[in-house]
Order: structure tokens, then C-alpha cells, then sequence
């Protein structure tokens, strides 16, 4: 004979706030969430990453392959100067071809899926460590305050929209996460602003701090996209504005369905990228 406990087969976590609660309650007792028990909503879509620093190790880990396969796929090979700013970067042909966005990719080819995968790309060792590290940085006080699937939402549209902002600005060719990271740092403004207190001054007087170095490394070093970041910024002080943060609005499931489309259509678009990459270069 076996023996079962009953009330724990008839619960599970709610798909929108996380709290235990039954099977078959008609809403949430704590979000309001209607049936939290159906199969659809109990999806990858709706549950998303475990932990916020999962998340972010993916999208490092996700950085970091891109990377080598644009340094694998470089016609020029490695590149090994004495110069920091170009040690081990690969070539035009080689992010081209994994989906380095801007006017020649968007008017010559239409690869308008470019604005999601030019966040995924970087044109040296520096570049990439530094974006990677800003986002170590700032993406667990966004997450902390928006939660795991408001934080993708404003990484990956904050990206898509700079890059558009640089692309009508008519740059030519770029790359990086830099537009994604100065969405996350437009969203930590905007709550900081927004909050205010002790704690949400120094939010802000901090994340100003890093906003106003970036845009002073972009007046001071020749080729930054500094289109990219300010329109990168602008979109994620906006969806602060219009998502809201846990203090305000608790993450629902229409920031877990957008999340897990953000997710979902990052991915797509990546792996189209490598294989077509992959095709076109072998």
C-alpha cells in the first residue's frame, strides 16, 4: 500500500506569483491570477528561469559562443595585434554573417531579424568583457526590483530599439550588447526616480553615474554607437514607465508570456543566424 499526501498532489506553484495554492481554485487567493491550476499556463512560456542568476549566466554563456563562432567564422583569422582595442576580433564577414545588424544588412539583404542578434555579438575581447561585465553588473538590481521576465523583456527590446534608433540614424554596421545593457540601466533610473525614498535616491545617483560615463566614453572613444545606447536607454526608462515594478505591480502573466516570447524568438532567431552562418561560410 502506498501512501500519499493528497493536498500536495492537488497544489502547485501559481504561474503568477509563485505562491503555493490548489489545483482547482477558480483565482489566486494572492495575485488574482484566474485558475492557476490550468496546463497552459504552467508552461515554459509562463514559469520562465528558476532564479534570476540562471538567467543571467545564460545570456553570458549565450554572449561567450557567439563570440567564438565569429572568430571561427572570420576569413582573417585571429587576430592578434599588440592592440587592445582589436585583440582576437573577428572580421566584417564573420559577424555578418551571424547577424551584425545596420543599414547594409537591413537595406542590401532585408535581414530585419539582425536587430535581435546584433546584441549577441562583439568585435573584440575587450568589448565583450566589458559588456558582460556591465550587464553582471546592473541586471541584478532589474531583476530584484521588475523580476526575472520583466528584466528580459527590457533587455531584449531595449536591444531591438536601439539598434532600429541607430539604423534610422544610418549606421552602417553594428554590433554588441551595449543597446540591451543601457535598456537595463533606463529601467534602474526610471525606478529610482520613481521610488525616491533614501533607497531609491541612491539607486538613481548611482545608475546616473554609470549612464553619464557611457555617454561620456562614447563623445571620447571614436566608433561607439552612441545612437544605439541612447535609444537603448530611452526604450527601457519607457517600459519601466509602462511594466511598472514589484513595488507597484507585481510581474503577471503577460510579462511571463512576453518574457517567454522574448526568449523563445531570441533563441529562434539565433540559431537561425548560426545555421545559415554555418551554410553560407562552409
Amino acid at each position: 500500500m502506498v501512501n500519499g499526501n493528497p493536498s500536495r498532489k492537488s497544489a502547485l506553484l501559481c504561474p503568477g506569483c509563485r505562491r503555493l495554492v490548489s489545483v482547482d481554485e477558480p483565482k489566486c487567493p494572492y495575485c488574482g491570477l484566474p485558475a492557476p491550476g490550468s496546463r497552459w499556463k504552467n508552461t515554459f512560456f509562463t514559469r520562465g528561469f528558476s532564479s534570476g542568476e540562471q538567467l543571467i549566466n545564460t545570456i553570458i554563456a549565450v554572449n561567450a559562443v557567439m563570440y567564438l563562432l565569429s572568430l571561427l567564422m572570420s576569413n582573417s583569422g585571429l587576430n592578434l595585434s599588440g592592440n587592445p582595442m582589436s585583440f582576437l576580433s573577428p572580421d566584417n564577414q564573420g559577424l555578418l554573417l551571424l547577424g551584425a545588424t545596420g543599414a547594409i544588412p537591413i537595406d542590401r539583404l532585408h535581414h530585419w531579424w539582425t536587430l535581435i542578434s546584433a546584441s549577441y555579438l562583439h568585435g573584440g575581447l575587450l568589448h565583450i568583457v566589458f559588456n558582460m561585465l556591465a550587464l553582471r553588473q546592473i541586471s541584478p538590481l532589474v531583476i530584484r526590483e521588475y523580476g526575472n521576465h520583466r528584466m528580459i523583456i527590457i533587455y531584449t527590446l531595449s536591444g531591438v530599439c536601439g539598434f532600429m534608433v541607430s539604423y534610422l540614424a544610418g549606421v552602417s554596421f553594428t554590433i554588441g550588447a551595449s543597446a540591451a545593457v543601457c535598456g537595463l540601466i533606463g529601467a534602474a533610473l526610471y525606478y529610482g526616480k520613481s521610488r525616491g525614498g533614501n533607497y531609491g535616491q541612491a539607486v538613481y545617483r548611482q545608475v546616473g553615474g554609470w549612464a553619464i560615463s557611457i555617454v561620456l566614453f562614447g563623445l571620447v572613444v571614436p566608433g561607439i554607437n552612441n545612437w544605439a545606447h541612447g535609444g537603448g536607454m530611452a526604450a527601457g526608462i519607457l517600459m519601466g514607465l509602462l511594466m511598472g515594478y514589484h513595488e507597484r505591480k507585481q510581474e503577471n502573466l503577460r510579462h511571463r508570456l512576453l518574457g517567454g516570447l522574448c526568449l523563445s524568438g531570441t533563441a529562434a532567431v539565433l540559431l537561425w543566424a548560426v545555421f545559415t552562418g554555418l551554410f553560407y561560410r562552409f
